[in-house]
């Protein structure tokens, strides 16, 4: 798999990556986050093709104290054969050039699939509860 930084032509693909592997909900337009991605840190969204086909993605950003990570997709017909693991390798490693000392990501808690592959790669759970407020609402509220 070759890694590559996003370009608008990925829209398409990416959107329907996301919406395939069932990360997009009905509050969160998918093609708004990516347009307000391409405003801040362009280069921390990555992805993965074999071929010249879009396979994965991975959407991250750091805002000084943390890098938190958003959007890491595979397709299902390719996972399994570490291509996750390669780009959440590629935007750790972009994190340390950026000098982010710790990376942060959300996993729905039914998710124990996602929730087992983090934990393979060293990630677990904080002493922390997640809030979060919604400034500018996308489509129906949740």
């Amino acid at each position: 798999m070759q890694i590559r930084t996003y370009r608008e032509s990925d829209e398409e693909a990416v959107v329907a990556l996301w919406h395939t592997c069932g990360l997009t909900r009905p509050w969160n337009d998918p093609r708004k986050d990516i347009a307000r991605k391409l405003t801040v840190q362009r280069e921390l969204f990555l992805i993965g093709e074999i071929e010249g086909q879009l396979v994965g993605s991975v959407m991250a950003g750091f805002e000084g104290h943390r890098g938190w990570v958003n959007y890491l997709a595979v397709l299902p017909e390719v996972r399994g054969r570490g291509y996750g693991s390669t780009l959440m390798t590629a935007v750790e490693k972009k994190f340390v050039e950026h000098g982010c000392p710790k990376v942060n990501l959300l996993v729905r808690t039914t998710n124990t699939a996602v929730l087992e592959f983090y934990r393979r790669l060293g990630y677990a759970a904080d002493d922390a509860v997640p809030l979060g407020k919604r400034l500018i609402h996308d489509g129906p509220t949740a």
